[in-house]
């Protein structure tokens, strides 16, 4: 009992809510994260559409940024979702939706949790925001 007290007093996560947070396909993945990823505890946030999860934080979404355009960082499937990687930051690592509108970012401080299974994590939820517009290309199919 004594641990669930302490987890309350957790202080809320003070986020930036993306430019279309109040989008229903938001809303819709929103509610359908899980309480846990990676076995760390969600946070409560400050902001529509973000959610965060650890002690210190190690895993942060954000829903509701524009679809990125085509690019030339690294772009992985995971659970039939597709994410570009931005490690500019490393090691925290930021993984943004490719092919879905509006787009999810997913900041994971690779210290503390595998970038992979936080978005194993969350694909179902992710995944049920919307239907793919387009989708990741193996770039030596694109120069043939």
């Amino acid at each position: 009992m004594g641990a669930s007290i302490l987890a309350g007093c957790a202080p809320t996560v003070a986020l930036e809510p993306a430019v279309n947070a109040n989008t229903p396909e938001c809303a819709n993945m929103m509610v359908r994260l899980p309480d846990t990823v990676a076995e760390l505890p969600r946070r409560n946030v400050t902001a529509q559409s973000t959610a965060a999860w650890g002690e210190p934080v190690a895993v942060i979404v954000r829903c509701g940024l524009p679809t990125p355009p085509p690019s030339t960082l690294p772009c992985a499937t995971v659970e039939g979702i597709d994410w570009l990687r931005d490690d500019s930051d490393a090691p925290s690592f930021v993984f943004t939706t490719y092919g879905l509108d509006p787009a999810t970012e997913v900041i994971v401080d690779s210290e503390v949790v595998s970038g992979t299974e936080a978005l194993r994590d969350i694909a179902r939820a992710v995944g049920s925001q919307s239907t793919p517009i387009a989708q990741c290309l193996d770039p030596a199919s694109v120069l043939d």
